[in-house]
């Protein structure tokens, strides 16, 4: 089974969030591409591939047998949420002639233990890592993208948005300001977003980023008010029908999150 994240109209959606945003300030590969195949960088086929994310299972289960003796240890909590994304990363697939990028299931799974291990994290540590969030917020993006619920969806957004704070309040620079504002519409506090949008403007160097960062951003709100229009709407409608959330395959995010802008 694959999620593909790039078909249709999310294909605008990354080219914005990740190509755009890494031309201008070059962003560390994760962000720019998303999940990296880690077969790509080690070597080339499915084999590699497959080493890579055997090693990184391997050594999630190394780091579970050592939580069970000590749970609330936040180096291993953290270590296990990293290797979690390494093994993802080293599962997603990458189409080399048309440059989609699919998830496989395990991937999928390797990124919801990533979760609830960077959850457990948070309530072990009170100084989080702003390198482990830095990859954590796009983690938590793409499960948001692969969500079937718009409450799931919401809880999603609302996490990566959060590790996203974490990072950026470390490290604040355009990339870092301009993927936090993004995520901070997409949860619906457009307040915050336009004040931290401000900041990311401050950071353009030249007349040309401040358009190209003002454009992705118009086209980030307007996305933003899509879909949080679309989830009120979503809501309304599951307390009409008793609390019975309506069937859906397609993903709360196809529509609201999508569009033309840069990279079109």
């Amino acid at each position: 089974m694959l999620f593909d994240l790039r078909s249709g109209r999310r294909r605008g959606l990354v080219k914005v969030v990740y190509g755009v945003l890494a031309v201008l300030m070059g962003a560390s590969l994760f962000l720019t591409v998303g999940p990296v195949n880690i077969g790509e960088i080690f070597g080339n086929g499915n084999g590699s591939s497959s080493d890579a994310a055997q090693i990184y299972e391997e050594q999630v289960e190394r780091l579970e047998v050592k939580l069970k003796k000590d749970p609330e240890n936040p180096e291993l909590l953290q270590s296990l949420t990293r290797a979690n994304i390494n093994a993802g990363n080293a599962g997603v697939e990458r189409n080399e002639q048309t440059g989609e990028t699919s998830v496989t299931t395990e991937a999928f799974e390797s990124y919801q233990k990533a979760d609830q291990a960077w959850t457990e994290y948070l309530k072990a540590t009170e100084e989080p890592s702003p390198g482990l969030a830095q990859v954590v917020a796009p983690m938590l993006f793409q499960l948001a993208e692969l969500s079937k619920s718009y409450p799931e969806a919401e809880t999603r957004l609302q996490a990566a948005a959060e590790a996203q704070k974490i990072s950026t309040d470390a490290r604040p620079n355009l990339n870092s300001l301009a993927t936090l504002a993004r995520y901070t519409y997409l949860t619906g506090d457009f307040a915050t977003a336009d004040k931290i949008r401000a900041e990311a403007m401050k950071e353009a160097n030249s007349a040309s980023e401040r358009e190209a960062i003002e454009e992705f951003l118009d086209e980030s709100e307007k996305s933003a008010h899509a879909f949080v229009k679309n989830a009120k709407a979503a809501a309304k409608a599951e307390k009409a029908n008793g609390g019975k959330p309506s069937e859906t395959l397609e993903n709360p995010l196809s529509g609201g999150l999508t569009g033309g802008g840069l990279g079109e």
